[in-house]
C-alpha cells in the first residue's frame, strides 16, 4: 500500500504544470514511506468543494485512509454532502506547522456521499479503533478517491 501514493504523486507530477513542478520540487516532495507515515499520523484536514454557485466551501474534517481513498464522516444533508451532489469534486490540504519545518500534502478527486451500508469493513475497523464516538451522529460517509495527489516537505520539517 505505501507505493500506491508515490505512485499516484509521480502520475500526478507527469502532467503538472510548469509553475506546480518548480513550486513543488522532487527533493521537497515526500517518499512513499513519509507519505505513508505522515497520512497515517495525522487525523484532520482542510475539506474543500463548491457550491453551485461556484464559491468556495471549506471546512474542517477527520479521514481515514484506504489505500489512495479518504474516508471522511459526514451527515446527510450537510453544505459539503449537498455541494457533492451538485459537483462531486473535493479536495483535502493534510498540513502542519510553519515556515522551515511546514508539510503538507494536498489530494484531489473525484467524491461520493456513500450511505452507512456500504462503507468497507477496513474503514469500519479503524474508525471503531480511532473514533468510536463518531458512529453516534455519522449517517453518511463522503469518498474522496484520489486522482491527483501533491507533497511538500520544508528543510527541517520532522518526517
Amino acid at each position: 500500500m505505501t507505493e500506491v501514493l508515490a505512485e499516484l504523486q509521480d502520475r500526478t507530477f507527469e502532467h503538472a504544470t510548469a509553475a506546480t513542478a518548480s513550486t513543488y520540487p522532487p527533493e521537497r516532495r515526500l517518499t512513499a514511506d513519509q507519505l505513508t507515515r505522515y497520512l497515517s499520523r495525522r487525523e484532520y484536514a482542510v475539506v474543500g468543494t463548491s457550491r453551485p454557485d461556484g464559491r468556495p466551501h471549506a471546512s474542517m474534517s477527520m479521514y481515514i485512509r484506504s489505500g489512495t481513498d479518504f474516508w471522511l464522516p459526514a451527515v446527510a444533508g450537510s453544505i459539503r454532502a449537498r455541494n457533492l451532489a451538485k459537483n462531486p469534486w473535493l479536495t483535502m490540504v493534510i498540513a502542519e506547522n510553519d515556515d522551515e519545518t511546514h508539510v503538507a500534502v494536498i489530494a484531489e478527486g473525484p467524491a461520493d456521499v456513500v450511505p452507512l451500508d456500504d462503507v468497507s469493513d477496513d474503514v469500519r475497523a479503524a474508525v471503531d479503533q480511532h473514533w468510536p464516538g463518531v458512529w453516534k451522529w455519522v449517517n453518511v460517509w463522503i469518498v474522496l478517491r484520489t486522482a491527483r495527489l501533491l507533497s511538500y516537505a520544508a528543510e527541517e520539517a520532522q518526517l
